[in-house]
């Protein structure tokens, strides 16, 4: 058992100072005063703040086939360095997940090799409906489709197979948003002019907002038309945030969306510094838009925050325009980066754990995470709130080894991080002898 002192407690609207007890996996007491008897560690949350874990709805880590970029252990170490204690994991790799069977084998994979909590994404091809059917929606996060292409082609463009998965799918859909066609044609004019070299400021140009509002337009006109439960990844314009609503309760919603942390931190007055590490698909575009994300999230017509957390090597990344993948790293860093938010006056904590741990656990319907409650897996975070630390090479966990914000003064620091009541980071150092669990959804 472990027993967390007299800590402050961000959750469900709320701070308050009270005391929780851990014992397995669960939350068993919240309260004033408690004692324990028998054998128990203490910790005292003296002056600390204790989240719920974050839950990622969005991350590749490149497991298997791509393993030279990231895997399933070294970006679920890096995830709970940062206090991510669950992930939601993309299909795109070597094999695509887009059967049944290479599933089932990704999900063996998170058994043997995550420190966090885990569930892994269905994806979809224009032929392979019938295996995306069978997917079960107690036990698998969503189904992916990529309506613009990203890293590992996956596009799904036949408008039959995207009419009959909005119709069918048994189970949420979480789209990536980018128009192909504009896409290509933007490409094409841009090579012609520079060839490979094309400047990295150009890419928001290049994956532009009409690509994007035409794209997730024409989702949320297939989902509507169909009933269909769908989510739609890394909102990147203002213009799109148009397109969602805050009149419904949550849970209420059958359309859902998602700012991710490099759209709320970049704009494109950073591509000449940074260049290809904040090369995201879709683009980091202009404040304008950065603004209007904010807006939206505050205000609730963005539900909720992740990272699409997609490492590539440095080597790969220091190419020209046209070969640098699009992606980095960012699990380690995305609470730290919205605490950074909280102290600039942005955003409360209590936003803050609702954005990455409430709505995120009400949106997929997971079962008994995503907040601090009695009953509830012991998912949570320490935190020090003044305890500044800085991004460097040596203390970045991603396999990749490097980060958009290298060389960045964090003013909060994690101080420990529990997965399903095992403390699986305190200190600095990570407990790499137990695995997380399989997320489940209550889904009925």
């Amino acid at each position: 058992m472990i027993l967390i002192k007299e800590v402050n407690i961000v959750n469900e609207g709320k701070v308050k100072t009270e005391d929780v007890l851990i014992s397995n996996d669960q939350i068993v007491k919240i309260g004033s005063g408690l004692s324990v008897d028998g054998n128990f560690q203490e910790i005292d949350g003296g002056g600390l703040h204790l989240f719920p874990g974050v839950i990622d709805d969005q991350v590749h880590f490149r497991e298997p086939g791509l393993t030279h970029k990231g895997d399933i252990f070294t970006e679920s170490r890096a995830a709970v360095a940062g206090g991510v204690t669950s992930f939601m994991e993309m299909p795109n790799v070597i094999p695509q997940t887009t059967t049944q069977e290479l599933l089932e084998s990704k999900y063996q994979i998170g058994k043997a090799n995550s420190l966090a909590n885990y569930s892994f994404y269905m994806g979809s091809t224009n032929d392979n409906l019938e295996e995306v059917l069978k997917t079960d929606p107690n036990t698998v996060c969503g189904i992916k489709i990529f309506m613009g292409s990203s890293t590992g082609n996956m596009l799904v463009d036949d408008p039959d197979t995207l009419k009959n998965i909005f119709r069918n799918a048994p189970i949420l859909i979480a789209t990536h948003c980018e128009d192909e066609a504009t896409i290509r044609a933007n490409t094409q004019e841009f090579v012609q002019k520079y060839g490979d070299e094309i400047p990295f400021k150009y890419h928001p140009v290049i994956r532009s907002e009409e690509a994007c509002y035409l794209s997730s337009s024409k989702a949320i006109e297939l989902a509507k038309k169909n009933n269909t439960r769908l989510h739609i990844l890394h909102i990147s314009t203002g213009k799109e945030t148009g397109l969602f609503t805050n009149e419904i309760p949550l849970g209420e919603k059958r359309i859902t969306s998602e700012a991710c942390i490099h759209h709320l931190w970049f704009s494109d007055q950073d591509y000449d510094e940074k260049g290809a590490f904040i090369k995201w698909n879709p683009a980091v575009k202009t404040k304008n838009d950065r603004d209007q994300i904010w807006k939206a999230l505050l205000d609730n017509r963005i539900d909720v925050i992740a990272t699409d957390h997609a490492p590539h090597t440095l080597e790969e990344k220091q190419n020209p325009y046209m070969k640098a993948p699009s992606g980095g790293p960012l699990i380690q860093h995305t609470l730290t980066a919205m605490l950074d938010f909280y102290h600039e006056g942005k955003i409360t904590l209590e936003r803050i754990a609702e954005k990455m741990s409430h709505a995120v656990a009400e949106c997929f319907e997971v079962k008994d995470r995503g907040y601090v409650r009695e009953g509830y897996k012991a998912d949570l975070v320490l935190v020090d709130l003044n305890k500044p630390w800085t991004v460097q090479r040596e203390n970045i966990r991603a396999k990749c080894g490097w980060s958009p914000f290298e060389g960045h003064t964090f003013k909060s620091s994690i101080e420990k991080t529990f997965v399903s009541g095992h403390l699986a980071y305190s200190d600095g150092k990570l407990d790499e002898r137990k695995m997380g669990q399989r997320l489940t959804f209550d889904r009925k």
